[in-house]
């Protein structure tokens, strides 16, 4: 499965559950119950997975720690703000660009339409 795949799949699911649950729960319910929705898929999700990088000499074992990385190819955060501004979407880009993964997800659960709460950012990934 190719990240846009995989990504189609991540947003159904979230639709999904923002119908069942709706808006107002902590992000860590969100987290556990996509990650629990994807597997139950056979997709291999994992949650709270430290990354590190470098920094000339310098390496920083937990530098963040993305909400889901599912299948390797797409990273997933979830928030439950009032809105989602441009420091939430930099900081997505930048756990891309440090990881290598190419596609990622913002999810705000706390949006009124999940549609509304859904932003998409690539890096380096093909239209």
């Amino acid at each position: 499965m190719d990240e846009n795949e995989l990504g189609r799949i991540v947003i159904d699911a979230a639709i999904d559950i923002h119908r069942e649950l709706g808006p107002g729960l902590l992000e860590s319910v969100y987290e556990a119950v996509l990650a629990h929705k994807l597997r139950a898929r056979s997709i291999a999700v994992e949650r709270q997975v430290p990354i590190s990088i470098r920094y000339d000499t310098l390496t920083f074992e937990e530098a963040f720690k993305a909400d889901l990385i599912v299948a390797g190819k797409v990273i997933v955060e979830i928030k439950c703000v009032e809105k989602l501004n441009g420091a939430h979407r930099k900081q997505l880009l930048t756990y891309l660009r440090l990881s290598g993964v190419k596609l990622g997800f913002l999810l705000n659960f706390s949006a009124d339409l999940m549609k509304n709460g859904i932003i998409r950012t690539a890096n380096g990934l093909p239209e």
